[in-house]
């Protein structure tokens, strides 16, 4: 199967349900088709992993995945590339944040990942982070910034929920819901100020508490470049 994987995308990119059909084809195990349709992809993830899977541009509202350009490096170059990446975005950082991340099966080894990168790494009081980011992070203000970002965003997958200065603790079961389920966000300088949902070409957004004007007006634009109209309910009620 993971051998096949790269070789049916050779051509063009696939559906999901157009790669699990072709996977089947090509290795003679009909199961194949249905296995690799079910649930969250688990058995497409051993072929991203290795290099031979990424997204590709989407059809519509369906998924695609291609083979990449680039195959990844190897070894510890490729180890010190994945730790700048993260830590270019989510620096700081402590260790049991990236450990989480990456999935790996202690914190200790987390943090020779983190310490291996010598110099280009900082120690600070929140975690690790790219040293030449430490000073300009040190200086920063909150800026107002405003993001509506979707269910499932990279960013809150990867936040560190149990931290309240992201999101306050009597709210992470309206984020992060059973059964895998993240919630759509209002982002509010970097910190996590309610949910929301979309019906058609509205938007109604729940916040966790009472919204600045600023911040309100902020709201109404982001949904606007989505195309969209935006309704606040009662500042503080519950999200369905």
């Amino acid at each position: 199967m993971l051998a096949a994987i790269p070789e049916v995308l050779a051509r063009r990119p696939l559906t999901r349900a157009e790669l699990a059909a072709a996977v089947a084809r090509r290795t003679k195990e009909p199961e194949l088709e249905e296995k690799l349709t079910e649930g969250f992809g688990s058995l497409l993830k051993p072929a991203a992993f290795a290099g031979d899977l990424v997204f590709a541009e989407g059809d519509g509202q369906k998924v695609r995945f291609t083979r990449p350009d680039v195959r990844p490096e190897d070894g510890e170059e490729a180890a010190r590339r994945v730790v700048r990446t993260y830590l270019a975005v989510y620096g700081p950082a402590p260790r049991e944040q990236f450990q989480r991340w990456f999935g790996m099966q202690s914190p200790a080894e987390a943090g020779r990942w983190l310490r291996a990168l010598g110099e280009e790494v900082a120690e600070v009081e929140q975690g690790w982070m790219l040293a030449a980011d430490a000073e300009e992070a040190a200086a920063a203000e909150p800026s107002g910034a405003v993001r509506l970002l979707p269910a499932f965003d990279p960013y809150v997958v990867a936040a560190p929920r149990k931290e309240a200065a992201v999101l306050a603790e009597a709210r992470r079961a309206e984020v992060y819901r059973p059964q895998g389920w993240l919630s759509p966000v209002l982002l509010v300088d970097g910190v996590i100020r309610g949910v929301w949902g979309r019906d058609g070409d509205a938007i109604e957004l729940t916040p966790f508490g009472r919204l600045a004007a600023a911040e309100r007006a902020a709201a109404t634009e982001e949904a606007e470049r989505l195309d969209c109209t935006l309704s606040v309910r009662r500042s503080g009620s519950r999200a369905g």
